[in-house]
């Protein structure tokens, strides 16, 4: 796949270091290379902004969610963000956007944070206070949704055995899938390689042995991860390390003096007006500029993308650029 050198706009300060990033692919060499993380130094941790959104050129036999698992995407990131562009067969020579821009939840910066409407996983490295590790995931769907809350890791599993609950079997059984008591290590087991399980203990973090499913909401409730990014994450996380489980669809971020929106709004979250989205202390402040337009405009395009809908004119800041190692 052939990297393309234009993408969205990302203000000011992004289109003078996204010029930096050109020719520097974040492919992965296959798809069972992808899905480990993109790590993040914010070199100003008042910043909340990471990540550079690019075009790809694909190849005849490219789907999107092979650009996806090689970008550590998933199927809804590449759905919003390419919404003319068929899922499995983009076609060779077409443009895709791969949006590997990323504002970070307005949540403390420690441990996990899941972002259920985004479907994101966000991982803070405990002695690194100003490095961010990100990867897609998956959620719960239907009645069986991931829950929100504050919890922490209880349990550490390799090559785990999968008991799947009544809920799960009963589910299953309706549609003429009877599942066994236990499913053992293996290739098929659901849980993949790794497990961490939370205080909640019904619920885990976990690998997949159904990889094409991340970035969706599908799961029985637990968090799934790409095989690669789970086995990445897993002997980083200790024992009782905090996990916060969110919804925030629409996210507010600084990148120097750049504002920016990213709406992502998922199947369960609480749509709101254009005008509620913006925290009153950013509107409201005598240094800041909005464009409403802008933000009606990001509201209701609902792209994933974080878009640049305001600016600051006293701050002071410096231009930063995030590093991608």
């Amino acid at each position: 796949m052939k990297r393309v050198t234009s993408g969205p706009d990302v203000g000011r300060q992004g289109r003078a270091w996204l010029a930096t990033l050109i020719g520097v692919s974040l492919l992965g060499l296959g798809a069972g290379q992808g899905a480990r993380a993109e790590t993040f130094r914010l070199d100003n941790p008042n910043d909340s902004v990471v990540g550079v959104p690019f075009y790809l050129t694909a190849r005849a036999k490219d789907t999107l969610l092979d650009i996806a698992r090689q970008n550590n995407l998933g199927y809804a990131d590449m759905r919003q963000a390419n919404p003319k562009v068929d899922m499995w067969v983009p076609g060779e020579g077409t443009e895709v956007m791969v949006p590997s821009i990323f504002v970070l939840p307005n949540v403390a910066r420690e441990g996990i944070v899941i972002n259920r409407a985004e479907k994101r996983l966000y991982y803070y490295p405990p002695d690194s206070p100003n490095e961010v590790r990100i990867y897609t995931i998956s959620v719960g769907k239907d009645a069986m949704g991931t829950p929100l809350g504050t919890f922490k890791v209880i349990q550490k599993r390799e090559n785990p055995v999968w008991t799947p609950g009544p809920n799960v079997r009963a589910s299953h059984a309706a549609r003429g899938d009877i599942l066994p008591a236990t499913v053992p290590p293996g290739p098929d087991n659901p849980l993949g390689r790794y497990a961490m399980r939370l205080s909640n203990p019904d619920y885990l973090i976990h690998g997949t042995s159904m990889p094409w499913g991340i970035g969706m909401e599908v799961s029985g409730g637990c968090i799934r991860m790409y095989p690669e990014g789970v086995e990445e994450l897993y002997p980083t996380v200790s024992i009782e390390t905090p996990v916060a489980i969110i919804d925030q669809p629409y996210k507010v971020g600084w990148r120097g003096d750049d504002l920016y929106l990213e709406v992502q709004t998922g199947e369960k979250s609480e749509l709101k007006s254009a005008r509620s989205v913006i925290p009153e202390s950013i509107a409201n402040a005598e240094d800041v500029t909005i464009d409403w337009a802008l933000v009606e405009k990001a509201v209701a395009e609902d792209t994933g993308i974080p878009q640049v809908v305001g600016r600051r004119s006293k701050s002071g800041s410096a231009s930063y650029l995030p590093m991608i190692f």
